[in-house]
């Protein structure tokens, strides 16, 4: 479905990513990981056309997707749940989950709005709510469900359980795996390493901007070297360490 190959990308004079050759497949989880800075943000983010790329190519469905710009990207299937929600405060549930579904044609949204809320059924709890009065766990429900409003063939998370409750974070999880057995791909940017290589089939392991590492989710648990690089070169703690390749 995704295929990136030798993908470089930057901001002003500075490329973050170098040469990076990535692939999601239908219906497949794949997990980005690496420490802070190693460049997994701002693949997400070439993927959705809000980084240009430098060089390499992007397709997706074997379409170079190079000439398209964001919106059209999501008409084609891509959607993006980006770091930090970026909610629109003044706005009510319903109204961050109408503008997510901008792309679609205006029938559409109750069906997508219903699987919304059938998938987090506390947002039905707070429709009328403005997003600057949510929980944090209740903001990244709705930026997953925005993203989800555009009909995607590819959801890409950044930062799932960044600063939420377990609770929440098992919330978000259990709606991925419904996802999942109704075929969409995902590929999923997450500090919670042991959730995240639970939860996902194969995994991209970056630092530095470079690729380091790839191969299957349980492979990358056993791998105490890569731990120790994700988790920035064995700076955390031995229990840290010992919860992800248990």
């Amino acid at each position: 479905m995704l295929n990136i190959e030798n993908l470089s990308c930057g901001y002003g004079a500075a490329v973050v990513l170098h040469d990076l050759n990535l692939h999601v497949d239908a219906a497949e989880v794949v997990a980005l990981i690496g420490p802070n800075g190693a460049g997994k943000t701002s693949t997400l983010q070439c993927i959705a056309g809000h980084v240009p790329a430098r060089s390499g190519s992007v397709r997706f469905g074997g379409m170079d997707l190079a000439p398209l710009p964001a919106h059209k990207r999501v008409l084609e299937g891509i959607a993006l749940s980006p770091e930090g929600r970026k909610l629109f405060g003044d706005m009510t549930v319903r109204e961050n989950l109408v503008v997510g579904g901008y792309s679609r044609p205006r029938q559409a949204t109750a069906r997508n709005m219903q699987r919304v809320l059938d998938l987090f059924p506390r947002l039905a709890e707070r429709f009328d709510s403005l997003g600057r009065t949510l929980s944090g766990g209740e903001q990244q429900m709705v930026a997953i469900g925005r993203a989800l409003m555009a009909e995607p063939k590819l959801l890409l998370i950044d930062e799932l359980s960044l600063g939420l409750m377990p609770k929440n974070v098992d919330i978000c999880y259990q709606a991925l795996r419904r996802l999942r057995e109704d075929g969409i791909a995902v590929l999923l940017v997450e500090q919670n390493l042991s959730k995240a290589l639970e939860f996902s089939d194969r995994a991209y392991v970056l630092e530095s901007g470079r690729l380091v590492w790839s191969g299957t989710s349980e492979a990358a648990r056993s791998r105490r070297d890569l731990v120790e690089a994700i988790l920035g070169h064995g700076s955390a703690g031995a229990e840290e360490q010992q919860e992800l390749v248990a």
